[in-house]
């Protein structure tokens, strides 16, 4: 798993620890020093530690007058122990949606795991995010699509269909929320 690194193409466009109103701004990374883990597994220094013992993410980009942000995610999504959602909601999402934004397409082809709690902060995000808000969910596994459905979750993400094979690395930022936008409006009318 350490040979694993965030999408690194991006940042001439944006760094989350360059940006003042980013939930990462001043950290510093390491290239050498690997630390963090999931299940006794290193990973990547440049993944973000959000608190929780099996879940890392990376912002790649935000557009604050567009109001979208792509993140990348790593590791186990655990809400039945971790609660890792309380943890990304509340130090990470609530903080760029107190910035206006309210599109986020969560790229989840390192994610390996889903294990449910409740949906009280799933709803709480999709109600954040208002009438023309959205969360969607680009290239996860199909199990770990299966765990959201079982859980009731997919009521608050956009998934499936041309967003579980999305090739978004030979896009700009703009292209892949240009892309998903017509995706989704595509199947809104």
């Amino acid at each position: 798993m350490h040979t694993i690194e965030p999408f690194y193409n991006w940042q001439h466009l944006y760094v989350a620890a360059e940006d003042p109103d980013s939930p990462f701004y001043g950290r510093e990374y390491s290239e050498f020093e690997y630390t963090n883990t999931i299940y006794n597994f290193y990973i990547h220094p440049q993944w973000d530690d959000i608190g929780s013992e099996t879940l890392y993410i990376k912002i790649l980009f935000v557009d604050y007058d567009e109001k979208y942000a792509v993140l990348e995610l790593i590791g186990e999504w655990n809400d039945a122990i971790n609660n890792d959602i309380m943890l990304l909601k509340r130090d990470f999402m609530d903080e760029l949606n107190y910035f206006g934004i309210n599109k986020y397409i969560l790229i989840g082809e390192n994610v390996l795991n889903y294990h449910n709690s409740d949906d009280s902060y799933y709803e709480e995000w999709f109600e954040d995010n208002g009438d023309d808000g959205w969360i969607v969910l680009l290239n996860f596994r199909d199990h770990v699509l299966k765990e959201f459905k079982k859980a009731g979750l997919d009521y608050y993400f956009i998934s499936g269909g041309e967003l579980d094979d999305f090739d978004w690395r030979k896009f700009s930022p703009g292209q892949v929320f240009g892309n998903v936008t017509k995706i989704i409006n595509k199947r809104l009318s």
